[in-house]
């Protein structure tokens, strides 16, 4: 009986670590995200910036000085995120999850491999940094929405990718056939490559065809590939259509029931009850 107002006092701090790390409803919640922007940008900024051979050696220290500091930083919001959330092993084994790890174990790798043979991982190791900045789709909202989109029109960008993925090897196959290795086509896959870039109208230029009837398959190509161009966009628009209605009609308003409210509205436009969510 002695332990229970510990225990009690022990979940309402996991919940209000929770609440501030992972929800948007305070405005403390709120600027913690900011600054945690604030910071992914920087420390993102600072590995590129590092990866420029030229640069001083005091600002190249200043730098190795201010990674320690966003590990420190980065490491507390981890193991934050591992205390707060309901579930901490299904946020460890999510992609943020991963994502969050991946960018402070570096710098204590580096800790680990002090040798000179183990230098080039190292450097290797260090660039995951980068993944810093997947953090940032997170806290958009308008992120999720591009998700939801996405994942709703997977099976015709799937149908798609497979019908380009088709073409491109056709015509490669043709060209490969036509022109032969004297003109570049040395392969099949060095002739899909080629259809590849063709189709989607990148056009490199150092494969191309010589024969009339190699360019005039290459002209069907690149016609195609303008055409090709729009349809992805096309299934995303509608994409994003379907979950934006989706979202509107998801949230109702508990006191008369309303449906089809705007993603940012906080108030019912009927009777201005407070909208779930």
């Amino acid at each position: 009986m002695t332990d229970a107002p510990h225990v009690d006092r022990r979940a309402r701090w996991r919940r209000q670590l929770g609440d501030l790390i992972f929800g948007l409803e305070t405005p403390l919640a709120r600027n913690y995200d900011k600054a945690l922007i604030g910071l992914i940008v920087v420390s993102v900024l600072a590995v590129v910036v590092e990866s420029v051979s030229r640069l001083p050696l005091p600002l190249r220290l200043l730098l190795r000085d201010l990674e320690w500091v966003f590990t420190v930083l980065f490491t507390l919001d981890y193991l934050g995120r591992l205390v707060g959330a309901r579930r901490p092993l299904r946020y460890a084994l999510s992609f943020y999850g991963i994502v969050d790890l991946l960018t402070i174990l570096p710098s204590f790798v580096s800790l680990l491999l002090p040798g000179s043979q183990y230098l080039l991982v190292v450097r290797a190791l260090r660039l995951l940094r980068v993944f810093r900045v997947f953090k940032l789709a997170r806290y958009s909202d308008q992120a999720s929405l591009i998700g939801e989109a996405l994942q709703a029109s997977r099976e015709k960008i799937t149908v798609f990718f497979i019908a380009v993925l088709t073409l491109v090897t056709v015509f490669g196959t043709m060209l490969y056939m036509i022109e032969g290795p004297q003109n570049g086509f040395t392969s099949i896959p060095t002739s899909i490559y080629w259809a590849v870039v063709t189709v989607t109208t990148v056009g490199y230029g150092d494969i191309s065809p010589k024969t009339p009837l190699g360019k005039f398959i290459a002209t069907l190509a690149m016609l195609m590939g303008y055409a090709i161009i729009a349809v992805p966009t096309g299934i995303v628009s509608a994409g994003l259509q379907e979950a934006q209605e989706a979202r509107r009609q998801g949230r109702s308003c508990p006191q008369c029931g309303l449906t089809k409210h705007d993603p940012d509205a906080h108030y019912c436009k009927r009777c201005g009850e407070n909208l779930p969510g």
